[in-house]
């Protein structure tokens, strides 16, 4: 049996927010103001506490401050009728995980109960981040603790202790750079060079000679010589990264490198010894690559002697909070701003997302609600997903435009009709689910309903 605590002072709505929620199974307490709730709060426990807004001597937001300051873990809804955006972003900025207006429908007041109770577990994942960031195993600059991510950083530390080729396979933006990094920040090497190149960034014509280095007036614009990232970082590690890009007349060069340890500039005639351990990445099948004859089979072997995977985001989703409240922390420092968290839907929108882009696009859908957010709390409104997958956003996708033109402004209301909609019906009536499904707040759903006559 849930706990809660209702505050107000009035009366009647006390009264009545007691007996419904008592009808409804609920372990209810209730306060006349906020002094005798908040030695209430400090005696017992509660699940959720539900207080007005206006109260005298300490209002709802002060409240609930107090109650953040004794208890965090504790649930608060706020009650009032002077709704507000404002009053809304006070709320959650002092822990509110939701707020409704006085002239609620009884139904959807039930139904939010019931859901935020049900979500008390999100809620304190929440108030733990902090701790997680603190706690969590940190390799080098990789950030996580997931089973899937304990074992790379096994791995990494094996490895780290040979001169053994490592090659690091994931999709795009899992942080294989980073590995490559970790591997050598833990090695006998890490006071030497760690040299890196993307592969497929630079011209064919170019990269034999950023690898290999060349000699005075080898080709036009050689005005003198140059060393290679391979003398470079003599003694210590190159990095090839997208290594699957790399050019078959390279991979041929490539293997004699690794067999002879040795490396012959462009239009020169002299060996030069080089001692360099070699890391590479890729976001390919080069085994599939080999067999289709785009990647030379023994370079492959001869790369691929200690494999190790990164995960895709996805796949390692309870590392998404701690990341995330890392991000916060990062972008908040880097804009001049005061945003210390996240809020609990929001969260529950990134938990749902695929991240075709991984790691690196969840540090750019930060990156990007911190620059725009006005509070101090990241709220759903502002992380924009650009992957909408297989849902009805695609449909919108193929609405034909005629010679004459539309009406955007009547399409887009359209589009939007339908959607909501289809959520109110999906929630069953209940704004509140509603709001949810279309990751916006209760109030912006209810401003739109207002907009496109849909009341």
């Amino acid at each position: 049996m849930a706990s809660i605590l209702v505050v107000d002072d009035d009366l009647d709505m006390r009264e009545f927010l007691e007996i419904l929620l008592t009808g409804e199974g609920y372990e209810v307490t209730s306060a006349k103001e906020g002094k005798q709730a908040i030695s209430l709060v400090k005696k017992n426990s509660y699940d959720l506490i539900i207080t007005d807004l206006k109260m005298p001597k300490i209002d709802g937001i002060e409240f609930i401050k107090h109650v953040k300051e004794i208890t965090p873990e504790t649930l608060v809804i706020l009650i009032t009728a002077y709704a507000s955006p404002e009053t809304a972003v006070a709320a959650m900025e002092e822990g509110a995980i939701d707020y409704v207006e006085k002239n609620f429908d009884v139904e959807e007041f039930k139904s939010l109960i019931r859901d935020t109770l049900e979500k008390k577990g999100i809620k304190e994942a929440e108030a733990l981040f902090q701790k997680d960031i603190e706690d969590s195993v940190r390799f080098g600059k990789i950030i996580g603790k997931s089973k899937e991510m304990l074992k790379v950083y096994s791995l990494i530390k094996k490895v780290a202790q040979t001169t053994t080729n490592v090659l690091i396979m994931g999709e795009s933006g899992t942080g294989k750079e980073l590995v490559a990094e970790a591997i050598h920040q833990n090695s006998d090497r890490k006071d030497k060079p760690f040299v890196t190149i993307n592969c497929g960034g630079i011209p064919e014509n170019l990269l034999e000679s950023e690898l290999f280095g060349y000699m005075k007036g080898s080709f036009s614009g050689a005005y003198s010589d140059k060393q290679g990232l391979f003398e470079t970082a003599h003694g210590g590690t190159i990095f090839l990264d997208e290594i699957g890009e790399l050019p078959i007349i390279l991979q041929v060069k490539l293997l004699r490198v690794i067999q002879t340890k040795i490396i012959r500039r462009v239009g020169g005639s002299k060996d030069i010894k080089v001692d360099v351990r070699i890391i590479s990445a890729t976001n390919q099948n080069l085994k599939q690559k080999a067999k289709e004859g785009t990647f030379r089979e023994d370079l492959f072997y001869r790369l691929n002697v200690i494999p190790i995977y990164m995960p895709p985001l996805r796949k390692r989703k309870e590392d998404i909070p701690i990341l995330t409240h890392f991000f916060i922390e990062k972008y908040s420092k880097k804009f001049g701003k005061k945003i210390k968290k996240i809020s609990s839907y929001a969260v529950e929108l990134l938990m749902k997302y695929r991240f075709p882009g991984n790691v690196r696009e969840l540090e750019n859908i930060i990156e990007r609600s911190v620059a725009l957010e006005t509070s101090n709390i990241v709220l759903p409104e502002n992380l924009i997903l650009t992957d909408m997958g297989d849902n009805e956003w695609g449909k919108f996708l193929d609405i034909p435009l005629p010679d004459e033109g539309i009406d955007l402004n009547d399409n887009m209301a359209q589009i939007e009709k339908c959607l909501i909609k289809k959520a109110i019906e999906k929630a069953n009536g209940s704004r509140t689910k509603a709001a949810e499904l279309l990751h916006i707040s209760v109030d912006s759903l209810r401003y739109r309903l207002e907009k496109l006559d849909l009341r």
